[in-house]
């Protein structure tokens, strides 16, 4: 049976505003079990990247619990946390601002083992270093190039690299590939598959890109205005979507062979609720076809349907 490295109760991160509080992250309820992949999918503004960032606490819950290995970590103080973070880390999305444009490949990937590990010896760096390189796929003839003489592709080789520096467990993904070419993306997607299994990593893998989060997720939520409107397995989830947003999201995946069968496109109509106060009950009704009066009254309680398939639909009591 598997073991849940990451988990969190009843997580919320809220923003103030002039307006009132903005509920990013909005009583979220996640578990991800050891070696496995957690996909985080919805429409960009749905907290996706904000749930990844307050997990790793990067940025700090508004109240909730996280727990890594079944310790709550938002009661860790700044000396406990920073010993915890190098067992969590991050990928970002854009691999060249998330690089310092000053530093050639061998000082960015040396630095968090410098900082973190304490390793200062120039033979043991080296050796580490030239390790990694050849674990991402880089060649050892661009350790003394800057970020801006490589493609998207390599830039995100070296973030990788930057990552598993540390041997962390468990690293948020926050929408790595968005930001490279389709050919790209299959490298990185598959080198990311490949490391999982070497190292048995802990993923949370946080996109828009249904095709993509099928392929690396063992597991997906789909998330819509700080809340999390479904869970499934992946397979289950494309083969049986339950919340008619799911629904949407993957009536919307273009199909590349003309011969398949034409699936209905299915179009979301109405405005967007506001995520600043947002008032009681589904917050996908203003633009849901099958919406009754019951959605508007209270929050839908999120609920297991069948065997580790949960959703938050009036449709589905």
């Amino acid at each position: 049976m598997s073991i849940p490295l990451i988990e969190t109760h009843n997580l919320k991160k809220y923003f103030k505003t002039k307006a009132g509080y903005l509920h990013a992250v909005d009583d979220i309820n996640i578990q991800i079990n050891k070696g496995e992949t957690l996909g985080i999918v919805g429409e960009s503004g749905c907290g996706k990247s904000t749930l990844g960032r307050t997990v790793l606490r990067l940025s700090a819950p508004t109240s909730g619990q996280i727990l890594f290995d079944g310790k709550d970590i938002t009661k860790y103080n700044h000396k406990q946390m920073k010993i915890a973070k190098s067992d969590m880390q991050i990928i970002f999305q854009d691999p060249f601002s998330s690089l310092d444009p000053r530093m050639i490949v061998f000082d960015l990937i040396a630095e968090p083992i410098k900082e973190i590990l304490g390793i200062k010896n120039k033979k043991e760096l080296e050796t580490k270093v030239f390790k990694l390189m050849e674990t991402v796929g880089l060649s050892d003839k661009l350790v003394n190039v800057y970020p801006h003489e490589l493609d998207g592709g390599r830039r995100q080789r070296i973030g990788i690299a930057r990552t598993l520096s540390i041997d962390p467990q468990f690293i948020v993904c926050d929408e790595p590939v968005s930001a490279l070419d389709v050919s790209i993306q299959a490298q990185i997607l598959n080198l990311l598959m490949d490391l999982q299994q070497e190292r048995n990593l802990t993923y949370m893998f946080i996109t828009h890109d249904l095709s993509v989060v099928k392929h690396i997720s063992n597991k997906i939520s789909v998330m819509y205005l700080g809340q999390i409107v479904e869970t499934a397995m992946s397979e289950e989830l494309f083969s049986n979507p339950l919340h008619p947003y799911t629904q949407a999201l993957l009536a919307a995946i273009p199909r590349a062979k003309y011969y398949e069968k034409k699936k209905v496109r299915e179009i979301i109509r109405g405005e967007v609720t506001s995520p600043i106060e947002p008032k009681p009950g589904c917050r996908f009704a203003p633009r849901c076809k099958y919406v009754k009066a019951e959605c508007t009254l209270a929050d839908i309680d999120y609920i297991e349907i069948s065997k580790d398939h949960y959703v938050a639909c009036v449709l589905h009591k």
